[in-house]
């Protein structure tokens, strides 16, 4: 694949315009109706404009690899959008790097990142140049036996600062007893990360990532300082500028209160300057894994309501949007809740007074809800509802609970007459697919196994 010079953007309008702009065409089109209850969206004009002003809060730094991490938008045609626009890859799965190559990201340009790389793994990616951070001290004796003489790949070390979590325990990655790194605070984890360095003179880059949603920037900003500092003190125990690189990860949080981009990209580089002076000096350079902060605010799931139905007073419309596509909101509301939109069946706002209604997915147990009780004009059967920044983590990776299918997703840009053009991500997954999927071929397999047995 040809990259293209990096241009940004013109700057994309605000989600709810984007929806009211893509809903009506869509449904014109066909490509979400009653054979198409539930599709996922993504701006791409959003998404090249969001990847303009990472390149741009970075703009002064000499020497920086802006990553997107793989997970949160695990699909070829987005991967190969952003290499295009200038982006690298994180990956933390053969899977993922897989993914990465098809789309076209070169192995210079792919960071592999695992707490748990088989030692098959590893050798891969050394034999590609993929750069790798090792999870742990174990891991860098594997790296040990595994390394070519010839080895291209940038070798680092992941590190805890273990400076604590924010507000969403499972998304902070820097508390006293995260899975991830080698924990700096324990007694000795300091010194045997100097250690390992001193003994590895290939071992070039330091990484720390401290968490994302619900994690404040001064928090974030203090990992990277605390990795920083602990990049000068092995440089200077081993008497050469060994260290060149510092990866600071990702997990810029997203606003879903609201169309509003906070904290932006500039924020998190004055965060980081006040916390860190020294840091976009040249000294060192920088790899950074963003995700949900690129794709969120850049996609959008539409639903149809499929009933709404009234028990025990309240009002309740059963969409195709439930935890198979949005599994955070579903399995913890409280710390991904997400707007929700009323649109009728020709995908225009829902006008009328507010009712508190509940918007529940199709999944078959009683928790599988959006939203409750959320004030939205009266839904009836046709109707649609539209989940708001659901561009990372929601339909990308979906969850197959009772074996629905993979929602289709599409992308889309508007023409300068304001209509919009789409093109296919992905396909409503096939009910041949799914049979497939979950062992068709192998369906006598455990009759013949118990046969087998039979006296």
């Amino acid at each position: 694949m040809t990259l293209t010079p990096f241009l940004p953007p013109s700057p994309a309008p605000v989600a709810s315009e984007r929806v009211r702009t893509v809903l009506p065409h869509a449904l014109e089109l066909g490509l979400l109706g009653s054979h198409e209850p539930v599709v996922g969206f993504l701006d791409t004009d959003g998404i090249r404009a969001s990847v303009a002003a990472l390149h741009s809060a970075f703009g002064a730094v000499p020497d920086v690899l802006h990553t997107f991490a793989a997970k949160a938008a695990s699909l070829v045609p987005v991967l190969r959008l952003l290499a295009a626009a200038g982006m690298g890859c994180e990956v933390a799965s053969p899977g993922e790097l897989r993914l990465a190559r098809e789309a076209g990201f070169a192995p210079s340009r792919i960071v592999l990142d695992s707490p748990a790389k088989t030692r098959q793994e590893i050798a891969e990616a050394l034999a590609l140049g993929v750069a790798l951070n090792a999870d742990n001290l174990d891991e860098l004796e594997r790296i040990d036996a595994l390394r070519p003489d010839d080895c291209a790949s940038v070798l680092g070390l992941r590190v805890n600062p273990q400076v604590g979590g924010g507000a969403i325990g499972a998304m902070s990655t820097a508390t006293a007893t995260s899975k991830f790194g080698v924990a700096l605070r324990d007694e000795g984890g300091r010194e045997s990360v100097v250690a390992a360095f001193v003994r590895r003179p290939w071992l070039t880059r330091l990484h720390a990532h401290v968490g994302s949603q619900g994690c404040p920037l001064e928090l974030i900003a203090e990992g990277v300082a605390e990795t920083y500092r602990l990049a000068e003190e092995i440089n200077e125990a081993v008497g050469w500028r060994q260290i060149t690189s510092l990866d600071i990860g990702g997990g810029l949080p997203v606003n879903f209160a609201d169309d509003g981009v906070r904290p932006t990209f500039e924020d998190y580089t004055r965060a980081l300057t006040a916390a860190v002076p020294g840091l976009f000096d040249g000294r060192y350079g920088l790899v950074t894994e963003f995700g949900r902060s690129l794709l969120a605010k850049n996609g959008f799931i539409a639903a149809r309501v499929e009933y709404a139905k009234l028990a025990g007073g309240r009002r309740i419309a059963v969409t195709h949007a439930g935890a198979q596509t949005a599994t955070r909101t579903v399995l913890m509301p409280g710390a991904w809740p997400l707007r929700v939109d009323a649109f009728d069946a020709e995908g225009l706002p829902r006008r009328g007074p507010a009712v508190a209604q509940d918007i529940a997915g199709p999944c078959c147990f009683a928790g599988d809800m959006v939203a409750e009780a959320r004030e939205l004009p009266l839904l009836t059967e046709g109707d649609y509802v539209v989940l708001h920044d659901t561009g990372a983590y929601y339909f990308s990776t979906p969850w197959s609970y009772n074996s629905l299918p993979r929602p289709a997703v599409h992308g889309f840009t508007t023409t300068p007459t304001g209509t919009p053009r789409f093109a296919p991500v992905r396909q409503t997954q096939t009910l041949d697919e799914i049979a497939s999927e979950s062992g068709l071929h192998h369906a006598d397999g455990l009759l013949i196994l118990t046969n087998q047995n039979r006296p």
